[in-house]
């Protein structure tokens, strides 16, 4: 008997297992996978405790384990990058770009009284301009109904009437555009996982932003269709505050537009060179930079103050008086009883008197632009100096110094954008390029703030990088 055990053994896989199962049984069993997928799944499980588990999955039942695997990988398909592609940094900023540009865009609108010549708000059917001579009757009667027809116009002609038109038609128009621009190719990046989570909600956030700007943008042409918001008689125009809200909003959305670009970009420029960004983070780590970092900061701040103060002059006309510097009158300030009129109070007992003649008198909305304007000059010139002295200087890192010098150049320049604006009563042509460098001074700071940081997934993406680097193989 101990003779026939081998051949048994030998002769056993060789039956079919049909001849010892009923054929009920042998329905309900699981089909086995096929040889090559056994095959190919044993190469890919090399590990001990791999093949141990692919053993007791195949043991049981194939097919589950085989979609195990599938889940998992489509599981790492489906996963965010570390890092988010470059293509997506370079749209970012040519969306800035874009931006800018209908920035300048909107100060040419409102310079050449255009913004209050569409007299609907259509975010779908207004994308196409009157395209019969019916509907160009039907856009200017609308027009004639409204304010600044009866106060300012009202000598216009049709064909006049058609360059303002078409000028807040292209406005609006390229709003359209950059929020499509935007919106589609955010979700295309997200949905083809070319970003990292953090970047996919800065984007879904800038394109919320992008639409509310576009709320804004009509909530204040609105405000000038009525004439119960500016004084009887008195030259139409929009609500100073809500002039400020749509461009602040749009200040804000270029900025971060900007910021996360750039931001990308750095982290792939970091990570090409673990080793030299390692030195350049120690740099920055710097207690002698900490202090410089919070100066710029606070400089920030002061200029996107003076921004929304300049938002305030223009929405005020308050450039079209005192159209000298730096005296105004015959002083360096107007009379007191000018600055604190109790004109501008709305209650009894003059309790507003302070807040309202701040954002509501245009003297003194003036010279308070002029007090921010004068004051972010000064704090410029004083970050320079700071960054060429002492400590500061061994320890700032070049980029940053170069980023200081090119702030100082763009708020020289600004400077005497502002000044020729004032003294030459608002020509068009030097008022949008005042508006225009008020958002180049910004990007110069935001820039020398951006060079100044090192975000903390950035900074554990390099340590990850230099870690795997020095690791032995």
């Amino acid at each position: 008997m101990s003779l026939l055990i081998p051949g048994l053994r030998r002769a056993a896989p060789k039956l079919a297992s049909s001849r010892f199962i009923c054929r009920q049984c042998l329905r309900q069993q699981p089909r086995a996978a096929p040889l090559r997928v056994l095959q190919s799944l044993q190469r890919r499980y090399a590990s001990s405790e791999s093949q141990t588990r692919f053993a007791r999955y195949f043991t049981s039942t194939a097919v589950p384990a085989a979609a195990t695997v599938d889940a998992s990988s489509q599981a790492v398909k489906r996963a965010f990058p570390e890092t988010s592609s470059k293509s997506v940094a370079y749209w970012l900023i040519g969306s800035a770009a874009s931006v800018f540009g209908i920035v300048v865009f909107g100060g040419l609108t409102r310079l050449t009284e255009s913004g209050l010549s569409i007299t609907e708000w259509k975010p779908v059917t207004g994308s196409l301009p009157p395209l019969t001579q019916a509907d160009w009757e039907s856009e200017f009667e609308k027009y004639r109904a409204s304010p600044e027809f009866h106060l300012l116009n009202s000598h216009m002609d049709l064909e006049e009437f058609k360059k303002i038109y078409y000028m807040e038609w292209t406005h609006r128009l390229w709003g359209r555009f950059i929020g499509l621009s935007f919106v589609l190719p955010t979700i295309y990046f997200i949905a083809r996982r070319r970003v990292t989570p953090r970047v996919a909600a800065h984007l879904v956030g800038i394109s919320g932003l992008i639409g509310f700007q576009g709320f804004i943008g009509w909530w204040m042409v609105k405000s000038g269709l009525k004439d119960d918001l500016f004084a009887p008689g008195s030259h139409p125009r929009v609500s100073q505050y809500r002039l400020a809200t749509h461009l602040a909003t749009a200040f804000v959305c270029y900025s971060w537009m900007l910021l996360v670009g750039l931001r990308i970009l750095r982290t792939k420029r970091l990570l090409a060179d673990p080793a030299a960004a390692s030195k350049v983070i120690a740099a920055l780590k710097n207690p002698a930079v900490a202090p410089f970092r919070r100066y710029v900061s606070a400089l920030t701040v002061l200029v996107f103050t003076t921004v929304l103060s300049g938002a305030l002059v223009a929405g005020l006309d308050a450039g079209l008086i005192y159209n000298e510097f730096p005296k105004m009158g015959l002083g360096l300030t107007p009379p007191k009883s000018e600055l604190w009129d109790k004109f501008y109070c709305r209650k009894e007992d003059g309790s507003d008197l302070w807040w309202r003649n701040i954002l509501e008198n245009p003297s003194l909305v003036q010279l308070d632009h002029r007090i921010l304007a004068t004051t972010t000059f000064c704090a410029i010139l004083a970050l320079f100096a700071y960054s060429r002295t002492g400590r500061v200087a061994a320890a700032l890192p070049r980029s940053a110094k170069k980023g200081t010098m090119g702030v100082v150049h763009l708020v020289s320049l600004q400077v005497a954008l502002g000044i020729s604006t004032l003294i030459y009563m608002v020509p068009i042509s030097l008022a949008a390029a005042h508006q225009a460098g008020s958002l180049a001074l910004l990007t110069g700071v935001l820039v020398l703030g951006h060079r100044l940081r090192v975000p903390k997934s950035t900074l554990a993406l390099v340590q990850k990088r230099l870690s795997s680097v020095a690791k032995p193989r």
